[in-house]
């Protein structure tokens, strides 16, 4: 699959090469959504928690006799049918993550790049650096570019002044090749890869 690399300029540096194995494969909704329910599971905090019972400050004491009273039949103040009491069954502190095979992520990630690839979203760039970092200079070269919504994703190393004038732009997102993920490559519109990021993906699917 050969891709069009271009600058931040706009203009047009080379072509490459892209892999069939890893760009070139007929998506699986399937797995993609196996991912992603992996990925939002493992971010959900799951520190809501309510009182029960038992963790009530409140008498233990019976509240009035057994029989005589007309009354139903209660024992401590503290059990959920009282106003002030513990609460039945609520939520507790606990993971929402579940488990998924490691060789399913990383297949579930090439179908994300097949999908990003077949729907015409991916975008090679020689290099994602600036000279200046100033948000101002990067906005207008993706306007020109056309990257309103994008996901760049560059080599191991960040380029530093690049980041700062990425991070505040909305709906653009800067990652090492190494933080790609399924979840980030399908909420944003475009994917941006640079070369250096191309290389270490074929080199960690080879």
């Amino acid at each position: 699959m050969e891709f069009k690399v271009t600058t931040l300029d706009g203009e047009t540096s080379g072509s490459i090469e892209l892999s069939a194995d890893i760009f070139g494969l007929e998506p699986r909704a399937d797995l993609i959504q196996r991912c992603i329910v992996w990925q939002l599971s493992r971010r959900q905090r799951g520190t809501h928690a309510v009182k029960n019972r038992a963790e009530i400050w409140r008498t233990g004491k019976k509240m009035y006799k057994q029989k005589g009273t007309g009354s139903a039949r209660h024992g401590s103040a503290r059990v959920p049918q009282f106003r002030g009491g513990g609460r039945a069954f609520g939520p507790q502190v606990r993971s929402h993550a579940i488990e998924l095979p490691k060789k399913v992520r990383a297949l579930a990630l090439r179908h994300a790049l097949s999908a990003k690839a077949k729907d015409g979203g991916i975008v090679v760039l020689d290099r994602a650096a600036l000279d200046d970092g100033k948000t101002k200079t990067l906005k207008a070269r993706f306007a020109k570019l056309g990257f309103e919504n994008a996901l760049i994703i560059d080599g191991a190393e960040l380029e530093s002044k690049f980041t700062l004038a990425a991070r505040n732009i909305p709906n653009i997102d800067v990652l090492p090749v190494q933080g790609i993920n399924v979840y980030d490559i399908l909420r944003r519109h475009k994917l941006v890869l640079t070369r250096a990021a191309v290389d270490a993906l074929e080199a960690r699917f080879k």
